[in-house]
């Protein structure tokens, strides 16, 4: 056991520790799940740098060192999305395009609030996303291109049963119905409540890749559901789907929803 101690100085120790901290705090800002298990994962190849250079495998040793001091670009790459969404967040919110001013703005919130309480009403189901500044493009299928104002009549004829394009999403970006019968990617997150339908797991799906703000209206229930950040908020209140509109189509920062599980 002495050996042990021998090979491994108190710098040396600390250095490490100091290491996987850093990583730790990284990733516990951009996604607090997940680091918890890349701790754990790090706390093993620490533990087996020790043990094998110890009993004196230094190839395997040094393996495991390079494991660890990779560890910065592995969580890039596995958080590359969060990175993303992180990188945007700083950035500072765009002004209204075009002249549009505040009254344009509101009018805009009020026809979506009008629509979605529409649809929630007739138990239609909807799904509605609001792009802010990330681009979703390259996470789209299908879709028909529209290029209209956001209208409180247009938004329920697209939703309608027998309309065409009434399965896929509608996408508004800066104050105009963009395109609609998109669909989007499903969430692959393995936490999702098995009560969820294809709506709300496509509405996380685009939510965890981008900054985008997601709409739904459950048919089954009628319920609104706001969606952002990977987290859903099940049954939101009008006032608060008001509020988050306005801010996301302003391209503003939107606060994390909360997580639920069941509904």
């Amino acid at each position: 056991m002495a050996s042990l101690f021998d090979s491994i100085t108190l710098l040396d120790l600390c250095d490490e520790l100091l290491v996987a901290g850093l990583v730790f705090c990284a990733a516990l800002i951009i996604r607090k799940e997940a680091a918890v298990r890349l701790m754990a994962v790090l706390a093993a190849l620490y533990a087996l740098k020790i043990i094998t250079r110890a009993i004196g495998l230094h190839s395997t040793s040094a393996l495991f060192q390079i494991l660890l001091s990779s560890s910065p670009v592995i969580l890039a790459v596995v958080f590359q999305s969060d990175v993303k969404r992180a990188f945007f967040s700083f950035r500072k919110s765009h002004k209204p395009l075009n002249g549009e001013d505040n009254s344009d703005l509101t009018t805009t919130v009020d026809e979506l609030s009008k629509g979605v309480h529409e649809l929630a009403e007739r138990q239609i189901g909807a799904l509605i996303v609001i792009v802010r500044q990330m681009s979703i493009d390259h996470l789209l299928q299908v879709g028909t291109e529209i290029d209209a104002k956001v209208t409180s009549e247009l938004l329920t004829s697209i939703f309608l049963p027998y309309s065409p394009i009434h399965d896929g999403a509608v996408i508004i970006q800066r104050e105009k119905i963009t395109s609609a019968g998109c669909f989007l990617p499903l969430s692959q997150n393995p936490d999702i409540a098995k009560s969820f339908g294809t709506r709300h797991r496509a509405a996380l799906g685009i939510s965890e890749q981008t900054d985008a703000l997601v709409l739904v209206v459950s048919e089954e229930t009628g319920k609104i559901s706001i969606v952002h950040d990977g987290k859903i908020t099940y049954d939101a209140d009008p006032n608060e789907i008001r509020r988050l509109s306005r801010k996301a189509i302003e391209g503003k920062s939107v606060p994390r929803t909360q997580t639920v599980t069941e509904h």
